[in-house]
């Protein structure tokens, strides 16, 4: 991938204490004109909330908020609201983010799910509606919501570790049609655990799927895959080796050493551009031409 020259994009901000020792993973769509940015900031208490900037290029921070737009507010997500992932359904934008909780035993993350009116974010009204647990008590994250009913039927990916799961539901509250649809692989960059990255963007010839792998050694790097738009459980295809791997000092030094993790991308003009969190510290970008992330025919 090309990495963008101004990178990190966003950097902690000593000026706001709840985001003043690490901005990062953050979820990206574009509308009105702009990509609209939610990104996971820390402060020196350690607990997780998002902030939110605009870009009008993809690339350079156009605008960034003061305050948090989500905090924490319920008791599943006491000690933070963690890697948020976007994405749009009819006037609606999804959100799924981790919950976290640390404070009593057992310490548990899970999917949490909300939802804001479209115009209502374009606008700065953080109307935020109801926060849903759709697995309660359920060890789980990396999800999102794909940007298309399948069969009238909502449909996420999650990670059970180490493995990409899937599930459908009516409602976003009760979820069933539970299974792995994909698995990590011996051997090889992504050989200890899988989950999700930004949203599957919707092209004629699949969903093109943004994921990260793990390997033995704890590296963190980004891998595609094609997912079937009518059977999103069926994997076309998958790339063999990363298309992005830690090697920048931005992205080895750090919070979490050598982390490329991502949690949102935007397709414009023919280009994918990929948010993604380096080192568990700063918010970096890079760009791939869609053409040259498609298996060739």
């Amino acid at each position: 991938m090309n990495r963008f020259k101004g990178n990190p994009i966003l950097e902690p901000n000593k000026n706001n204490s709840w985001e003043d020792y690490a901005v990062f993973n953050a979820a990206a769509i574009y509308g009105n004109s702009q990509v609209h940015i939610i990104y996971r900031a820390m402060g020196n208490d350690n607990i997780s909330r998002l902030g939110y900037a605009t870009s009008n290029d993809g690339f350079t921070i156009t605008k960034r908020f003061d305050e948090p737009i989500f905090s924490p507010a319920t008791h599943a997500e006491h000690d933070g609201c963690e890697d948020p992932r976007l994405t749009i359904l009819g006037d609606q934008c999804l959100m799924a983010y981790t919950a976290y909780r640390n404070h009593d035993d057992p310490m548990i993350f899970q999917i949490a799910l909300t939802s804001i009116n479209l115009n209502d974010l374009f606008n700065h009204n953080w109307n935020w509606k109801e926060r849903i647990l759709p697995f309660p008590n359920i060890r789980n994250k990396d999800a999102l919501i794909l940007p298309v009913k399948v069969d009238n039927k909502y449909v996420m990916l999650h990670r059970i570790e180490p493995s990409i799961c899937i599930a459908y539901s009516d409602d976003l509250k009760q979820w069933h049609g539970f299974k792995s649809i994909m698995e990590p692989r011996s051997k090889m960059w992504d050989s200890k655990k899988i989950g999700a990255a930004g949203t599957p963007i919707e092209l004629n010839e699949g969903y093109l799927f943004i994921y990260h792998g793990v390997d033995e050694q704890k590296t963190y790097s980004l891998g595609a895959a094609l997912l079937d738009k009518s059977n999103p459980e069926k994997v076309l295809y998958r790339t063999e080796k990363p298309i992005l791997t830690p090697c920048e000092g931005y992205e080895c030094v750090g919070q979490v050493p050598n982390v490329v993790f991502s949690c949102g991308n935007v397709l414009l003009d023919d280009q994918v551009i990929v948010y993604y969190g380096g080192a568990d510290s700063v918010l970096c970008a890079a760009s791939y031409e869609l053409n040259e992330l498609l298996p060739a025919k």
